[in-house]
């Protein structure tokens, strides 16, 4: 029976990450599986482990934000950009949930990346340079999806030894 459960876990941890592609909190959810399973079954890890995790996917967190803010900067993006890059990606986000069936939410978090920060530098910018700056936005989102999403397989790999009987 313990392998069954433990394949359940382990199968909960994988669809978990799913959840990235509709940027909703699945480092989190894989966090809540390990912890859940550390409690059920104490010896199979230590609580120290789960703190690790726990850290990785804070970090993922502070990483997805900061590189969408790093690309925007790169490419020109002022302050106000840069905060109207983050706010366009997590409006872009939520109103991409609805389009193909929850996927929409990954080009929709690019899209919004792209237009706020479009939408906050246009006005005392020339085109170009705010053309630029959105652009820079959308980069470090993706590349901040990126590095989260392999934030949470490495946590996920971490985590399976530990649950495998």
């Amino acid at each position: 029976m313990a392998y069954v459960w433990a394949t359940l876990a382990i199968l909960s941890l994988l669809l978990s990450q799913v959840l990235q592609i509709a940027s909703m909190p699945a480092n989190w959810v894989a966090l809540g599986i390990v912890a859940l399973w550390k409690w059920l079954h104490p010896a199979s890890m230590d609580w120290t482990f789960v703190i690790i995790l726990a850290v990785l996917a804070l970090l993922a967190e502070v990483l997805e934000f900061g590189l969408q803010a790093w690309g925007a900067d790169r490419y020109g993006a002022t302050r106000r950009g840069n905060f109207g890059g983050i706010v366009g990606a997590v409006v872009g986000a939520i109103l991409g949930v609805p389009f193909l069936f929850g996927l929409g939410a990954l080009p929709g978090a690019l899209a919004g990346a792209y237009l706020g920060c479009l939408l906050v530098e246009m006005p005392g910018r020339s085109r170009t340079e705010a053309l630029r700056a959105a652009k820079g936005a959308f980069v470090g989102k993706a590349l901040g999806f990126t590095v989260k999403t392999a934030v949470g397989a490495a946590m996920v790999i971490l985590a399976i030894p530990r649950i495998w009987p």
